[in-house]
């Protein structure tokens, strides 16, 4: 039978989480109950006590200290450690939360960290807003509750029972695919696109569904980097094709489409074979134009729609990017290859387009060819455009050469 997770905080939401757990078990499924209170003694089948065990706190002095911050901060560590511990068990197919900003702050850290493809509910007062926090990079499903969760009235017994019978069906499912016998599948290769970049990574996305795989495209967009940095600390990818990474400039400036400060780093720690280029680092991304921060008035810009505003990057910037990209990748566990595009890095950056600067791009080259120089990292400059044609076939051919050669 499908087991579904409740994560909340039994003390304050006692009675709630009981008229979901019968509503559950109406539904056909188990349920397991984690409390996250952490000043709480209700019963559950994991307690407050140990859920904040399992973040190797002494739940006695988290009562005693007298920070609610600090103690929700464990408690979110210790139900992550408890979710993806059942998991682990097979007493585990979804997971469903209901509560206001500090519930959701927990039950998101618990569901961040299991797999894509759990399915992960959170009802929520905080879901009209801005909901990165709580979603991360992972399928997380959110439900706004409309009323506080304050007792079962005739609103919330309508929110929150649409939420019950929504993840009790996808917990029956998701048991069914684990039960279900093994299935060969062609081996995923995950890669990154931008609009300025897409000939290339189309090119290289057909090249590999020739040669045998099945790629992810992930738009390079803040969140698209951070869902392939997790999926590939996952194990889930057979090869990494970035050749889209553009994330890092809006990183390094202050852009609106970082994907933080891990990017270029979880292929290489679980030795995944990548081949990276260096797609569209010759922008930064803002909004509309007039969200631009007054400190880069003079730069050159590119409106590229009404809500996207593009800032070229500046050859001490470009140098910089070349740096971090070179450390990072020497860093690897596995292999990498690096392809440097010549003669430009996106669309606009080309003989005769706006965002065309030699200077800047040879700064990102040379910062590049130092910090690698030494490593195991192999290093091809292409006399072509990034969106030439054969670019992306090539360095598509050379993910599958690096794969074969790791098998």
């Amino acid at each position: 039978m499908a087991t579904v997770v409740l994560v909340g905080t039994l003390d304050t939401k006692g009675a709630e989480y009981a008229w979901l757990a019968q509503r559950l078990r109406g539904h056909g499924v188990d349920v397991v109950t984690v409390d996250v209170g952490p000043l709480s003694d209700a019963a559950a089948d994991v307690t407050a006590a140990e859920v904040a065990r399992a973040a190797g706190a002494d739940p006695a002095a988290l009562r005693t200290a007298g920070d609610r911050g600090a103690a929700m901060e464990t408690m979110a560590a210790g139900a992550a450690r408890v979710v993806v511990d059942l998991h682990a068990a097979g007493r585990l197919d979804g997971v469903l939360a209901v509560g206001g900003s500090g519930g959701t702050s927990v039950a998101a850290r618990a569901v961040q960290e299991l797999p894509v493809g759990v399915p992960k509910l959170l009802v929520s007062t905080m879901a009209s807003g801005d909901v990165a926090p709580y979603v991360g990079a992972v399928d997380v499903t959110l439900m706004y509750a409309v009323v506080d969760v304050a007792g079962i009235n005739s609103v919330s017994a309508q929110v929150l029972g649409n939420a019950a019978a929504a993840v009790a069906a996808m917990a029956r499912e998701h048991a069914a695919r684990r039960a279900a016998p093994a299935t060969e599948h062609r081996p995923l290769v995950g890669l990154t696109m931008f609009g300025l970049t897409t000939p290339a990574v189309d090119e290289a996305r057909a090249e590999l569904e020739r040669l045998g795989y099945e790629p992810l495209v992930f738009h390079a967009t803040g969140a698209g980097g951070r869902t392939l940095e997790k999926l590939a600390g996952d194990g889930r990818f057979a090869g990494v094709l970035d050749l889209t990474t553009t994330e890092l400039a809006d990183d390094l400036v202050g852009g609106v489409l970082s994907a933080g400060p891990d990017r270029l780093t979880a292929a290489g720690a679980r030795g995944v074979p990548q081949v990276v280029s260096l797609g569209a680092l010759d922008m930064v991304n803002f909004g509309p134009r007039e969200t631009v921060p007054a400190a880069f008035e003079g730069r050159r810009f590119v409106v590229h729609n009404p809500t996207v505003t593009l800032m070229r990057t500046t050859p001490a910037e470009m140098a910089e990017l070349g740096r971090r990209i070179g450390a990072r990748l020497a860093a690897a566990r596995g292999p990498v290859t690096v392809f440097v595009p010549l003669r430009g890095l996106s669309g606009i950056d080309r003989d005769g387009g706006p965002f065309r600067d030699e200077e800047a791009d040879a700064a990102l080259f040379a910062a590049l060819r130092a910090e690698l120089a030494g490593s195991a990292v192999e290093l091809v400059e292409v006399d072509a455009h990034l969106n030439d044609p054969g670019f992306g076939r090539r360095a598509a051919h050379r993910l599958h050469e690096l794969i074969g050669a790791t098998r």
